[in-house]
């Protein structure tokens, strides 16, 4: 188990204290949690919070879209509680299966800002996970770069890598730019994009970032925690590669979409709509959204807190101070179809 900080562990019981009913904690009981967040990423944490409540927590970890599918074929007969899983458009997807259940929480809506969850309690975010540019520092010089839709341009010629339109981190971003810029722009600007590729798209993010610190490509479009990943390696040559990669965020300035903000997304939770354990999974969420959980993501995982006010860890910091599109999250799963249909039609494999 990869252990919480000890200044977080000494606050678990004032967390279950602040955020849980006293009925809730003290009364123990299960809850049965279907995960597609790696073990590793969330085992830590319902550790703790058994410690914390004396609920155990039962856990299925798998690929989203296999649990949701398990979820349907279940249906009233399903263990599940709570769904687990990334990335707002699967969140959405999971709401329009019918498997997922609307639920307020007032301490979740207070903490958690309105454009990270559901407007209709079917699910909340989490962690955020920042999608920038990332860049080879010894090729590119950053005021070169500006905005997404800048990738288009000339210079960029065969100097791009990007990873397939299968992608959901990308369905998301081209989701949110439809919002933006509108749908005949965002398939122009995605269409320009794969006129500058230098390779056919391929592998995840880490593959971009390998291939950028390879001199394949300059500019790339990734999650920052690979390259956080990269940063805290134990392995040398990850350290090396991370060393040639820096990170640009885009659209910061400028009015309307061009000063939007980069683009970010999040991992979440919704209560199953069979949940038969309904205080022990709201006791469950509530603790995820509390500072030392969300502080123990932004360490381990490099992801961004939901909560404002938690530190972040110096991977993090060293990315640098951005502004974020502020769109409401729920948008992109509304998106996707659309967001899928362009991407076909502007040749992104």
């Amino acid at each position: 188990m990869i252990p919480l900080n000890p200044i977080n562990t000494f606050l678990l019981p004032v967390v279950a204290a602040i955020f849980f009913s006293a009925t809730t904690a003290q009364a123990g009981g299960i809850v049965n949690v279907y995960s597609a967040r790696k073990e590793a990423l969330i085992k830590p944490l319902l550790d703790d919070f058994t410690v914390a409540t004396g609920i155990q927590v039962n856990l299925i970890t798998g690929k989203a879209d296999a649990l949701l599918k398990r979820l349907q074929v279940e249906g009233s007969a399903t263990p599940a509680d709570l769904f687990i899983t990334v990335d707002a458009g699967r969140l959405h997807r999971a709401k329009e299966s019918g498997m997922l259940k609307p639920v307020s929480i007032p301490v979740l809506e207070q903490r958690i800002p309105e454009e990270l969850r559901d407007s209709e309690g079917y699910w909340y975010g989490l962690t955020l996970r920042a999608r920038p540019i990332i860049y080879a520092k010894e090729r590119v010089n950053p005021d070169e770069l500006s905005t997404y839709e800048a990738l288009v341009d000339a210079q960029w010629k065969g100097r791009l890598c990007l990873r397939s339109s299968q992608s959901v981190y990308n369905q998301s971003l081209v989701a949110a730019t439809i919002d933006a810029i509108g749908p005949e722009a965002s398939q122009q600007w995605m269409q320009g994009m794969v006129n500058n590729l230098a390779k056919a798209p391929s592998g995840g993010d880490t593959d971009q970032l390998k291939a950028l610190a390879a001199g394949v490509c300059d500019v790339t479009i990734a999650n920052t925690y690979y390259l956080g990943r990269l940063i805290n390696s134990s392995k040398p040559a990850d350290k090396a590669l991370a060393s040639k990669l820096s990170v640009f965020w885009p659209n910061q300035s400028g009015a309307g979409a061009v000063g939007r903000g980069a683009h970010f997304n999040v991992s979440g939770a919704g209560f199953t709509k069979y949940g038969k354990h309904p205080e022990q999974a709201q006791a469950l969420l509530e603790y995820l959204a509390s500072g030392p959980a969300q502080a123990w993501y932004a360490d381990i995982n490099n992801e961004y807190p939901v909560v404002q006010g938690v530190a972040i860890s110096p991977a993090l910091e060293g990315f640098g101070r951005y502004k974020m599109d502020s769109i409401a999250l729920e948008i992109l799963g509304q998106n996707n179809r659309q967001a899928v249909q362009l991407m076909d039609r502007a040749g992104w494999k």
